[in-house]
């Protein structure tokens, strides 16, 4: 009838007042059904009688109970709690249960269905070219014959290796499923016990199953029948194509299946550091595959190669340091002015004004891909926040507010980075409400990104600079926590860049290999990265 979920023993009713009568306090009766509730702790290989419930993160995440706490060997270590860990993985661990149910399981299922298909259908294909072959030789008569035999005999050869190269490549996708269930079975065990150590240990097996096999297509060969001529009859009889076997990458996308993807990186890698001389650097945009235009506190723009050598220089006639700066497609450098409320135009050497507003000041701006602009900007009393569409210096579009009229963005005057996403979302990083907000091309609200739980990334999430790359994914810069969190065009975190010795990142951009660049602002570095495979 009853569990002691301490000891973890079954007890009928007579025994469970024996079991407790040990004055032992640690004791927890339950109900038969209730059992396996309370957590299987590792025990202490210090201290045999105690559990570990901690865990040293100073000392590679060790298990550790409440004496080796109060030991020497831990003196001034941080400790985290186990269960807290094990929450944590558990839940990934259905995360995944899920994503390897719902999205990856099907996805080899097309493949496999598709692959049949190719199988079901490849006799037909192959009757037409024959019977296109019969028709020919009838015309031919009988000095024919042997030149149509030799021609069914190649392709029959070349059917047999169609054949082999599609159940081969079919083969090896259902050992992949068989794995997938395996893995599956696995991780319903993990989800139906409450031991520790294996739930923790777990090792995923997303990144592995999500990177697909190459998706194999192959043409049929083709005949091509020629005019009768008996002294080159073999040659003029036409001409089959050797088995053209074709392979797209296929790379699944675990938001966007069967969309073939460019993937992350394990470990991106730092490609280059450029060293501007800014005290303090803010935006940085890709202008070609050697220059970035860069400012800091002063009036100057300033564009740089990518061994750190200034190229050009372009002055705020207002002498004040620029609000942000973005390229078109033409290589013309447009810069926001927040004192004369205006947004200017660099062509040739030569600024011009595009843009000049009242009662707002221009602040984050953005080239669309119609060659338009999205400028962000805030009220002169520092209260509202609103992106306004722009083709050349024509208003045409207006977001500020959602459906039930709150407003979408912080009132404050504080940093709202903007940039258009591949599927024209309008994508901000607002800095006041700590808040990515992401609305569709017509302004209406898709979602919002507050930052995502994590023990190393303990600062409040304060996004600053965002770009988009050809995949739609989001970037944008944790300034505090010194990363970039990489989204999906959804919202969902796919993973953070917090290596490259990153330090207080603020602008970001990207160039047309998806190459990342981000402004450090205390140390006045344009970090070049790559991050993508």
């Amino acid at each position: 009838h009853s569990y002691c979920d301490f000891c973890h023993v079954n007890l009928c009713k007579p025994c469970v007042v024996d079991h407790i009568s040990d004055g032992y306090d640690k004791h927890k009766i339950v109900p038969f059904g209730e059992r396996r509730s309370t957590l299987i702790y590792p025990k202490c290989g210090t201290h045999p009688h105690k559990s570990c419930d901690l865990q040293c993160k100073n000392c590679n995440d060790i298990f550790v109970c409440s004496s080796c706490t109060a030991s020497e060997t831990h003196k001034g270590h941080i400790f985290v709690e186990v269960s807290e860990v094990y929450t944590t993985k558990k839940n990934a661990i259905a995360d995944e249960a899920n994503k390897l149910e719902n999205l990856i399981s099907p996805t080899y299922e097309e493949i496999t269905l598709d692959l049949e298909n190719q199988l079901a259908s490849l006799d037909g294909g192959y009757e037409k070219l024959t019977t296109a072959m019969s028709k020919q030789g009838e015309q031919w008569h009988r000095e024919i014959d042997i030149v149509i035999n030799k021609m069914k005999t190649e392709i029959s050869r070349i059917k047999v290796k169609h054949r082999d190269i599609l159940q081969k490549h079919l083969d090896k996708i259902k050992q992949i499923q068989a794995l997938i269930k395996q893995t599956l079975l696995a991780i319903e065990e993990i989800k139906k016990s409450t031991e520790v150590s294996p739930t923790i240990e777990y090792s995923s097996k997303i990144r592995e199953f999500s990177k697909l096999p190459p998706k194999v297509k192959i043409a049929l060969p083709t005949f091509f029948p020629k005019p009768l001529d008996h002294e080159k009859l073999y040659n003029m009889f036409g001409q089959i194509t050797p088995l053209s076997t074709a392979t797209e990458e296929n790379v699944l996308s675990l938001n966007q299946p069967n969309t073939s993807v460019r993937e992350l990186l394990d470990e991106p890698e730092l490609v280059a550091t450029i060293q501007t001389g800014y005290e303090k650097l803010f935006s940085v945009t890709y202008l070609n595959e050697d220059c970035v235009w860069t400012f800091g506190p002063t009036k100057d723009i300033k564009c740089f190669n990518m061994k750190g050598e200034l190229l050009h220089t372009v002055s705020n006639k207002s002498e004040q340091r620029p609000n942000d700066i973005a390229v078109d497609s033409d290589g013309n450098l447009f810069f926001s002015d927040g004192k004369s409320k205006s947004v200017n135009k660099v062509n040739n050497g030569q600024t011009e004004e595009l843009i000049r507003l009242q009662g707002w000041r221009p602040s984050k701006l953005c080239v669309t891909s119609t060659g338009g602009l999205l400028v962000t900007m805030i009220s002169d009393d520092d209260t509202q926040c609103k992106v306004i569409r722009y083709s050349g210096s024509t208003e045409k579009q207006t977001i500020q507010f959602d459906d039930e009229g709150k407003p979408l963005y912080s009132g404050s005057a504080v940093i709202k980075y903007i940039t258009e996403n591949r599927n024209h979302d309008i994508c901000v990083a607002d800095c006041g409400a700590g808040a990515v907000v992401v609305v569709n091309q017509n302004g209406k609200l898709r979602w919002r990104y507050t930052g995502h739980p994590s023990v190393t990334k303990n600062k409040t999430f304060i996004p600053f600079g965002i770009t988009t790359d050809s995949q739609s994914r989001i970037l944008t810069a944790d300034h505090y926590n010194h990363c970039i969190h990489v989204l999906d065009q959804n919202g969902q975190l796919l993973r953070y860049i917090d290596n490259c010795d990153l330090k207080s990142p603020y602008g970001l951009c990207l160039d047309n290999n998806d190459n990342l660049f981000v402004s450090e602002h205390f140390k006045g570095n344009v970090k070049k990265i790559k991050f993508l495979r």
